[in-house]
């Protein structure tokens, strides 16, 4: 287990989206993020207190978590720097990048010099099986959208919560480093071998109850040429029963890819719908879910409203304004 509190480490996150890990424990378990370490250039803030390792120490902090997530999942000797002093101080360590805490000498010869523990999340820990595409007991929803970090996970866990709370069976079903920070539990998709994703996906979301609900948090984006991959591992491990679109509309081309525009709503529901019918020929599109972190109020309820006049379908920012709708959607399949 990776013990909390946290102090969230930012490093010289080049802006707020690459600062998305420690923004989902921010947001999700608010309880458990204490501070803010940031180096210079960095241009993230999570309006958490900024702390030295001394401070952080004194608060009662027992893990520094790597909460950028950058292109590549790269840890500079910048960061090194940092990360040694924190095993030095006392702290554990923990990690979603693809470049592992574990495969660094010198954070090894800290942690055991010091006797703590590096955390990598993003090392399965189960030998996943290859899907078999065999219809499970239970229903799934799988939230696709038009862009890599654009509001899957928050939608899941937004309707997640919006579901408890309406009395309905559900369990959100992390998929990637940010998720299983915030719930303890999940499958690192992406590190997932290629083979196995799906079967992954199948093991994460077993037989359940006729009237439960697993809330699948959703990967990358079909129009998304560097991560197309796990969107379809998701999609045909998950067989959900519903599809929940997202996007956020203040972006002018794909996340790292300046040559790329995004697709519009009616593309993803139109691709992701024809695939997801592969495994699930009953599959539905029930919503839509927009990021409106960049909006005032008053344009994010009028694009929504707009959205939701064209597609015909109940849109919302759930973060925003509850996914109450997108959990009547469920109830009516």
């Amino acid at each position: 287990m990776i013990e909390t509190p946290y102090l969230l480490f930012l490093g010289d996150a080049p802006d707020q989206l690459a600062a998305k890990v420690a923004q989902g424990i921010r947001d999700w378990r608010p309880e458990n993020a204490v501070g803010q370490f940031r180096l210079d250039g960095c241009k993230a803030d999570l309006g958490l207190p900024d702390m030295t390792l001394e401070q952080a120490k004194a608060t009662g902090v027992k893990t520094m978590v790597i909460g950028v997530a950058n292109r590549g999942g790269t840890i500079s000797a910048a960061w090194r720097e940092v990360l040694v002093a924190a095993l030095e101080a006392g702290f554990d360590l923990a990690s979603g990048l693809h470049n592992l805490l574990r495969d660094w000498p010198d954070l090894v010869r800290a942690a055991e010099a010091n006797g703590r523990t590096l955390h990598d999340v993003r090392i399965p820990s189960v030998q996943y099986p290859i899907a078999n595409g065999e219809k499970r007991r239970g229903k799934r929803v799988l939230a696709i959208g038009t862009d890599c970090s654009a509001g899957k996970m928050y939608t899941a866990l937004a309707l997640d919560k919006s579901m408890r709370e309406a009395g309905q069976k559900s369990t959100f079903r992390a998929t990637g480093q940010t998720g299983i920070l915030i719930t303890g539990d999940g499958v690192p998709l992406d590190a997932v071998v290629a083979d196995f994703m799906a079967g992954s996906i199948e093991y994460l979301t077993p037989d359940n109850d006729p009237d439960h609900w697993d809330i699948i948090e959703g990967q990358g984006s079909l129009y998304h040429v560097s991560y197309s991959g796990v969107t379809l591992a998701l999609i045909h491990g998950g067989q959900p029963d519903a599809l929940i679109l997202c996007h956020e509309p203040t972006r002018t081309h794909m996340r790292g890819l300046p040559g790329y525009r995004l697709p519009t709503l009616e593309q993803v529901r139109d691709t992701g719908l024809a695939l997801a019918k592969v495994a699930n020929p009953d599959c539905k599109v029930v919503g839509v879910s927009i990021n409106t972190q960049h909006m005032s109020e008053d344009e994010a309820k009028a694009y929504c409203a707009k959205v939701e006049a064209e597609m015909g379908l109940p849109t919302v920012d759930p973060f925003r304004h509850g996914a109450a709708r997108l959990a009547a959607a469920l109830e009516e399949i």
